[in-house]
């Protein structure tokens, strides 16, 4: 015998086989289409993300002074320069593309490719010495930096000028025309100037303690000097820490 009230209860449960109710029909659709949405965005994914910061480099285009002639690899001023960098936020690359050598003429003939290969965003030119060793004419050696300058400033790049000054044999007029030669190209291209990159080693007593046996290569108690020289005119090109 049925329970008071029992005839008007319903049984809700589906019977085996039989279709389900409407709503839930609906509530299985719209889980099935939920599942075949994206999972949500990572953060490597997500409209937010960008591309990794371009790296900050520094190129370096010089001669033998520059590329760790006669130095065992890491001596070098540039290396030191390269460490030093390295540890700043954010860091500098430091890439040297110095030749033993080379005069501006070379230098000059390379930049193009390098500045396209490297894309820095600073450029510290060191040569006009063999070309001075060499005895060519200044004005060449003008020309050469002048184009070296201003294809930095064509591919963005802030660029420092190291000058180098000749042993005094050479005689005291040229001296003076390679020295104002430097100072004129500094100021006419709006860049800072190293006057004389190696004016930390240049007293005659300097050459035993500081040169190697040639007389004219530093030798490596000289780098950090040479660094130290270098160093304030590249800081004020460099973004602050």
């Amino acid at each position: 015998m049925p329970w008071p009230g029992s005839a008007q209860r319903h049984d809700c449960s589906a019977k085996p086989g039989a279709p389900a109710p409407a709503r839930g029909r609906r509530l299985l659709a719209l889980l099935a289409a939920l599942a075949l949405l994206p999972g949500p965005l990572t953060a490597q994914e997500g409209p937010a993300a960008s591309a990794a910061p371009q790296p900050i480099r520094l190129l370096v285009v010089g001669d033998s002074i520059s590329a760790e002639y006669g130095l065992a690899r890491g001596q070098g001023w540039v290396q030191l320069l390269s460490a030093r960098l390295a540890q700043r936020q954010p860091p500098i690359e430091v890439i040297n593309a110095s030749i033993s050598g080379e005069t501006t003429a070379g230098g000059r003939a390379r930049l193009a490719a390098l500045l396209q290969a490297h894309a820095p965003q600073y450029l510290l030119i060191a040569l006009g010495g063999n070309d001075a060793l060499r005895g060519l004419p200044l004005q060449s050696t003008r020309e050469n930096l002048t184009a070296m300058l201003d294809a930095a400033r064509q591919a963005q790049a802030r660029a420092l000028l190291v000058g180098i000054q000749v042993p005094p044999n050479y005689g005291a007029r040229y001296s003076q025309e390679l020295e104002t030669m430097f100072g004129e190209l500094g100021k006419a291209h709006a860049v800072p100037l190293v006057p004389f990159m190696l004016q930390a080693i240049a007293e005659p007593a300097d050459l035993e303690k500081y040169f190697q046996a040639d007389r004219i290569h530093p030798n490596a108690a000289a780098q950090p000097l040479i660094l130290q020289t270098i160093w304030p005119a590249l800081q004020s090109l460099l973004p602050p820490q």
